[in-house]
């Protein structure tokens, strides 16, 4: 009989070296780091920049630039490990709200329309000081439908939200998740 019982903690080391050693090696020697959310991003890039996006629409609410300039930043602070700094981040994104606008949708044998469409649309310049090609300018538009029985100053706030949270949502997976 072994004095320290030594015999009984040898399966364990063997399952640690078979199922987790490999696995600490390979995420130590990834370039990427990798969240939940699917994002990754390489562990140089500890900043990122996100600048006012003014609203250039025709119609203009006047909150929207605040609303979704504000929601752009909470998303990527909430969902990666960026620090969110004034200006000069190593991802930086600016842009502009460049659309706002409702059109009757779901036109009855009246030409009535039963549903009103909201779309917000937005041009993004996304830069990655470390990885230029990365880079992009694009432009990203969503629109929520709603029933035209129903004024757009009655709904309009959370039909912003819920557009808003769909479009940080393209712009974050364009920007820092890589499939």
């Amino acid at each position: 009989m072994d004095l320290f019982g030594k015999e009984k903690y040898l399966p364990y080391a063997i399952i640690v070296m078979v199922l987790i050693l490999p696995q600490i090696v390979l995420t130590s020697s990834c370039r990427m780091s990798y969240s939940f959310t699917g994002a990754s991003i390489s562990p140089e890039v500890k900043t990122i920049s996100i600048e006012n996006f003014p609203n250039k629409a025709m119609l203009v609410v006047p909150t929207l630039s605040r609303n979704f300039t504000e929601a752009l930043q909470a998303y990527f602070t909430s969902q990666t490990n960026l620090i969110l700094v004034n200006s000069n981040g190593d991802l930086h994104l600016e842009g502009a709200i460049t659309g706002y606008a409702v059109q009757p949708q779901a036109i009855s044998g009246n030409e009535v329309a039963q549903l009103n469409r909201l779309t917000i649309s937005v041009n993004v310049e996304f830069t990655n000081k470390f990885d230029e090609k990365q880079n992009f300018k694009s432009s990203f538009s969503r629109y929520l439908d709603y029933p035209s029985s129903q004024n757009l100053v009655s709904v309009q706030d959370d039909l912003i939200q819920e557009i808003n949270e769909q479009l940080v949502q393209d712009i974050f997976n364009k920007a820092v998740v890589n499939w």
